[in-house]
């Protein structure tokens, strides 16, 4: 595989979202469904920052389950989301367009582990997750991890440009995640 097979469109454009194709299957339907982030990756202009809200929105929930449900659901997403990404970008006919944001939903949900971990849902979760530090920590997560994405320092450049298909896809948004969640463990180490 060469570097042009990996073309991507241009994202600092506004690109209209692939339609699906019309010949479809019902699980080609939900697959391209699950990849745009149930919707979340339409619009035409910076899809990825509303991809990881939309990712952000359904992770709320998630949350509440604990952390054991949470890393559970978070690794297989993960997992599943190497298909999801990759049936998508076949369907749009290109690779890893803008508009599939499974990636970006697996990324926040990696990059929220600790914040699970340290017991956000331990007790009330609906009262402590509204708290001033929570909302704070929700924040800063978004932020880092949508830093990390979007810059793609090494090696996260080097996944996004030289590995292929759903793999690829995911792999970029993975290591954004983890470098985000480290910087976020580091500076709640720091501050408490």
């Amino acid at each position: 595989m060469t570097d042009h097979d990996l073309v991507k469109p241009d994202i600092r454009k506004a690109n209209d979202c692939p339609p699906l194709p019309v010949n479809a299957t019902m699980i080609d339907r939900a697959v391209y469904w699950l990849g745009i982030g149930l919707g979340s990756g339409l619009p035409r202009r910076a899809p990825g920052t509303w991809g990881t809200v939309g990712g952000l929105i359904v992770a709320i929930p998630l949350l509440s389950l604990g952390f054991i449900p949470f890393l559970i659901i978070t690794l297989l997403s993960c997992i599943i989301g190497i298909w999801i990404c990759g049936r998508t970008s076949d369907l749009m006919g290109g690779h890893d367009d803008p508009h599939i944001v499974w990636d970006e939903w697996a990324g926040i949900w990696i990059t929220l582990l600790p914040l699970s971990y340290i017991g956000i849902a331990d007790g009330n979760f609906w009262h402590n997750i509204s708290q001033p530090f929570s909302v704070a920590a929700l924040i800063m997560i978004f932020i880092l991890f949508r830093f990390f994405d979007i810059i793609k320092p090494p090696p996260i450049g080097w996944a996004d440009k030289k590995v292929a298909g759903g793999l690829g896809i995911m792999l970029d948004d993975i290591i954004a995640s983890i470098m985000a969640a480290a910087v976020w463990v580091i500076i709640y180490n720091i501050i408490l």
